[in-house]
């Protein structure tokens, strides 16, 4: 086993995960307004955080390890490379000038430009190593890291050169290990169960009436890895292949979830990350930057960014340096930028070969093909589909059973409710959705006159007796 610098080719492949990497690594690192005062701003560091084994506890929901479990498919002499990344909180706080020449502590330090707040600022970390998969086994190898506690101290001037206050930078100790391991499984193909796990081990005693505030400069935060074969390939943990499915349900991770990552078609990488993602997840092109929030739209944080007062603007570009760049990104964002932000049509295919009817040619004369009214094909009040030989239509009754490998967090608790089927309904690609209101839910009448249906694919619902 070697500490990594990793050859021009590993480094390469990683390269292209860490593009979404880093989104996981920043996902809600300061969301907008990007102002310390905002109140979503003041309960931060919600992925990934492992904390001190003195401060998890199951009752809190704040745990010290996490662990991937996935498959792969090396070949003879193959190297795995390991790339644990991370954040070190970095507690930031602002000193004022007293005219003594003493510093004291203060809420802001307020400048012509920002204004200086107290706020934790996270610190880039890595480790890294590459290791002959042949020298893995199940006892494994374990890799020991830690990151000294320093403190640094800025010095922040007026536009006349005087110091008028200081920011002291503080981290504090900490200290995990990485832990790797194989299985060889039984049968046909020469596969092997990877384990790659992660535990914080700082020393650190939690005092009384301590919170996890207190604890968060010893976690680590937004932890997640990733891993390469320079030969061989990865399985999917989302959509295996049918003679890989039962090993694939063996596999236990904790707290963060393996994907397939990079360009579809390549399965050398992966990113295990906190939060939950589709196979070969990608930054959208059009995305002009980070703004730290991937729940959101760009083009609609963008439009709110720029339109902050110039006060607002002054605490954001105080609170933290990738704000300021968030700010300044706004405000210098040229028209043709923003425009890309405002959709991108990715379906579009070329067709050769002799024209086959479509449903473009239905539509009713001088419609836009985008406009439903203007398709005589589809009806969604009296469409049906089948589903396991019985027609499913409107006031259809089903059972929801969502599929892992398109469905997320929220429609897995749907998983087994009844739901009556409000129109099924036909996309241009040629899949077809079932749009359904759940049964008990107390809002079905609000949905249904607004239209704010569920939505299903034919695989994911059993058919009950029609209404």
């Amino acid at each position: 086993m070697t500490t990594a610098v990793f050859t021009s080719g590993t480094e390469a492949r990683l390269a292209v995960a860490r593009q979404v990497a880093d989104a996981v690594l920043f996902e809600g690192y300061v969301l907008y307004p990007y102002r310390a005062s905002a109140a979503k701003n003041r309960f931060r560091w919600q992925f990934g955080v492992l904390v001190p084994p003195s401060w998890a506890s199951d009752a809190a929901g704040e745990h010290h390890d996490q662990r991937t479990v996935c498959l792969m498919e090396p070949r003879p002499g193959a190297e795995l490379a390991v790339e644990l990344r991370f954040l070190h909180v970095q507690r930031r706080t602002v000193e004022e000038r007293t005219p003594d020449g003493t510093f004291v502590p203060v809420g802001e330090l307020r400048l012509e430009d920002r204004v200086l707040t107290t706020w934790d600022e996270g610190v880039e970390e890595k480790v890294a190593l590459v290791l002959p998969v042949e020298a893995l086994d199940a006892d494994g190898t374990a890799l020991p890291f830690s990151r000294p506690a320093t403190e640094e101290v800025e010095q922040i001037t007026g536009t006349d050169g005087q110091v008028l206050g200081r920011l002291v930078r503080r981290r504090e100790e900490i200290s995990g290990v990485l832990r790797i391991s194989t299985t060889a499984l039984e049968g046909p193909y020469r596969v092997e169960r990877l384990t790659v796990q992660v535990e914080n081990t700082s020393d650190w005693a939690a005092r009384p009436g301590g919170d996890r505030n207190a604890a968060l400069p010893y976690a680590l935060v937004a932890t997640h890895t990733l891993l390469h074969l320079d030969a061989g390939s990865f399985l999917s943990m989302t959509d295996p292949p049918e003679w890989a499915r039962g090993a694939v349900a063996g596999c236990e991770n904790l707290r963060t979830w393996p994907v397939l990552a990079g360009e579809p078609g390549r399965a050398d990488l992966v990113l295990s990350s906190p939060i939950i993602l589709d196979d070969h997840p990608a930054i959208a092109p059009e995305s002009p930057g980070a703004l730290y929030d991937a729940t959101e739209i760009d083009e609609i944080l963008a439009l709110r960014t720029a339109a902050l007062t110039d006060e607002e603007k002054r605490e954001a570009r105080g609170t933290d340096a990738r704000a300021a760049a968030v700010i300044d990104l706004a405000d210098t964002m040229p028209p043709e930028v923003l425009e890309r932000l405002h959709g991108a049509v990715r379906s579009l295919r070329e067709v050769t070969g002799p024209k086959e009817p479509s449903t473009t040619d239905l539509l009713a004369p001088d419609t836009p093909w985008w406009d439903p009214a203007g398709d005589t094909s589809v009806d969604p009040a009296r469409d049906h589909v089948l589903v396991d030989g019985h027609p499913v239509r409107a006031g259809s009754r089903v059972l929801l059973r969502p599929r892992l490998r398109r469905t997320d967090a929220q429609d897995l608790f749907l998983d087994g409710r009844s739901a009556l089927v409000e129109a099924v309904l036909h996309d241009v690609d040629g899949g077809v959705h079932i749009a359904v209101t759940v049964e008990d839910d107390p809002g079905a009448d609000i949905r249904r006159e607004q239209g704010r249906f569920l939505y299903f694919q034919p695989d994911e619902v059993d058919v009950l007796e029609d209404r």
